[in-house]
């Protein structure tokens, strides 16, 4: 479950054509995900991510948290323009490091058109860039390299097994109206080596990180305000992926929940067995928006509590996806024992997200 971009601002629409016009491909119930083929770019769907998060371990005994998305968005436009200019494709990322020491995200930003060298995509296999941002997958191990003006990292991270298929087989359902889905994968466990340069200071990193992949061409539900999505790394080996669509009022709308045990047995749940409850709110002095930092979540008949390694992990993406969220660093815990980590990302607790 994760967030889209089509919100981004095109000026060129009226040069180019009507983005309406375009047959967008649509997610279908049955269709078996066939790999390494899909873990590359899927160009005709209208929207697609790639979204690594994780905990690290830095040579100076600080632990801190790293995310690094990048989209890829089929506009509808211009497609039939032979000019090299026409925004057909667009490629936006977002990286962040959450640092205790700083206490607020350190966050970096990017948006291209495919094109002229700046910024693309592979198919049948995980190759996605803008400028010298890169995610890149060689015989199953991920490299991502971000270099921004207040941090980067370059880090390897290697999956413990084959992909984690959410919903039906990869067929995510966001309602009970299956027009309203996506494809959608998960890699937990993912363990990690490299380096984080951070006030220009360059240190060897270690720890465990997430990767999602998704992709679909249709908008969430017309009541849907956003969504809350944890995807956690348990400290015995297993994996937890969970998500749900919130109404306005809060209350849920769809609900879904991927348990991967330590044994390799995957339970996935459904809407009656993953409920979300809100609980100690942070208020962004930027934005003025409030956000749930801590969460009590019942996934079956397992009862967990999340607590962010720290309040301030809001991230302003008005200028690239158009929305202002909260993507962190969470540790979690039950009957009070820690039993494991990874991230929480909550939308449309300022304005409403139309795509998810």
């Amino acid at each position: 479950m994760r967030r889209r971009a089509f919100c981004f601002a095109l000026a060129a629409l009226a040069t180019f054509g009507d983005a309406a016009a375009v047959e967008f491909a649509r997610v279908r119930r049955g269709l078996k995900l066939r790999f390494p083929f899909d873990h590359g770019a899927h160009p005709d769907y209208r929207n697609e991510w790639w979204y690594a998060t994780g905990w690290l371990d830095l040579a100076d005994s600080q632990r801190i948290g790293f995310q690094s998305t990048f989209f890829r968005v089929r506009t509808g436009i211009g497609e039939k323009n032979a000019s090299a200019f026409a925004p057909r494709q667009l490629i936006l990322a977002h990286a962040a490091i959450a640092d205790p020491r700083v206490g607020a995200l350190r966050v970096d930003q990017r948006a291209a058109r495919v094109g002229f060298g700046r910024a693309g995509y592979a198919s049948g296999r995980t190759n996605v860039w803008i400028g010298d941002w890169h995610l890149d997958q060689r015989d199953d191990r991920y490299r991502v390299d971000v270099r921004a003006d207040k941090f980067a990292y370059a880090l390897t991270l290697v999956p413990d097994g084959p992909p984690l298929l959410n919903g039906l087989a990869g067929f995510s359902a966001k309602a009970a109206d299956a027009v309203h889905a996506s494809y959608y994968y998960s890699r937990p466990q993912l363990k990690v080596s490299g380096s984080v340069t951070l006030a220009s200071r360059t240190q060897a990193a270690s720890g465990l990180a997430w990767l999602d992949h998704e992709w679909s061409s249709a908008p969430l539900p017309e009541a849907a305000q956003g969504w809350d999505w944890i995807g956690i790394n348990l400290d015995d080996g297993g994996a937890l992926m969970a998500f749900r669509l919130r109404r306005a009022d809060g209350t849920a709308l769809w609900s879904a929940a991927t348990w991967r045990e330590a044994a390799g047995k995957v339970r996935i749940l459904s809407p009656n067995d993953v409920v979300f409850e809100p609980g100690r709110q942070w208020r962004s002095p930027r934005t003025g928006i409030a956000f749930p930092v801590e969460w009590d979540i019942r996934v079956g008949t397992r009862s967990v509590h999340l607590q962010p390694l720290i309040d301030d992990q809001e991230l302003d993406s008005r200028h690239t996806t158009g929305s202002v969220y909260w993507e962190g660093a969470v540790t979690v815990s039950e009957d009070r024992r820690e039993i494991g980590r990874g991230y929480l990302e909550m939308t449309g607790y300022g304005e409403r997200i139309g795509f998810g």
